[in-house]
């Protein structure tokens, strides 16, 4: 089976300076020497998303020289937080479509899988406009194997109304999009919720974990804030195939001990 790890809400800032008490660059460094230790082997490393708190240049070096750490190979979505021209710059490898959103495709263990860009300049919500879906479309024609898809947005309300609000809008051009091709997705991969989530969104199961620095409380109430908190950073290590995706999730700041059962 293929094995990757999905990582998401970095959250980096220029060095020496924090956010909310608490420095990302040493979250970040710790994910990283987690997955080095225990999951280098994977495919790949996928990051879904505000990968920069303010998105300045600096923020998107010092994450450059961070990821460079990785072993496996990484893949990398921007989220409401970046700056798609900073990020550009800073990550000039990484693919983008005729329009020049952050969106590409690649194949590897028998899936097909595609990153989306739901950035949208000035606003906390997630934008896909015509253009973007347009794109997906012709990207979902053309696969030939089950697809993975990765945003950034979740594409429905989840229950945390202050949350929610910030969600993808207007889901119309995703949908019709997708519409065609549902019997070839697998699973959607997404950020922005900063906390562990499953379920399924129009017949496509979905799953999301927590962010590398801070997280959003579970508060189910009504509420004028985002509730933070700070519970343990996760990743996930995903096992794929053309059958079945399996999500496994690690707080890899655990430190608790071991011991046979």
């Amino acid at each position: 089976m293929l094995k990757f790890v999905h990582l998401t809400d970095t959250h980096l800032v220029e060095p020496g300076r924090a956010i909310y008490g608490s420095d990302p660059a040493w979250r970040l460094r710790q994910a990283v020497e987690s997955i080095n230790g225990e999951h280098g082997d994977a495919a790949f490393v996928i990051v879904t998303g505000d990968l920069a708190h303010w998105g300045e240049p600096a923020a998107y070096a010092e994450l450059r020289r961070l990821l460079a750490l990785l072993r496996p190979p990484m893949h990398l979505l921007i989220g409401n937080h970046d700056d798609r021209g900073a990020f550009r710059r800073a990550f000039d490898t990484t693919p983008t479509d005729p329009a020049g959103f952050v969106q590409y495709a690649f194949s590897l263990g028998g899936l097909r899988h595609v990153a989306l860009d739901t950035h949208e300049p000035g606003v906390s919500w997630g934008v896909f406009c015509q253009q973007r879906a347009g794109w997906l479309a012709d990207e979902l024609a053309a696969a030939s194997e089950p697809v993975h898809l990765y945003i950034h947005h979740p594409p429905c309300a989840l229950g945390i109304p202050a949350m929610d609000r910030i969600a993808l809008r207007d889901t119309a051009a995703l949908r019709a999009a997708l519409a065609p091709h549902r019997h070839k997705l697998r699973h959607l991969f997404f950020g922005h919720l900063h906390r562990p989530m499953a379920g399924s969104w129009w017949g496509i199961p979905l799953s999301t974990v927590r962010g590398t620095n801070h997280q959003v409380a579970l508060q189910l109430a009504d509420t004028d804030r985002v509730a933070g908190s700070f519970e343990p950073p996760q990743y996930a290590v995903v096992l794929a195939d053309a059958e079945q995706t399996i999500v496994h999730l690690h707080d890899f700041g655990d430190r608790s001990a071991r011991f046979p059962l």
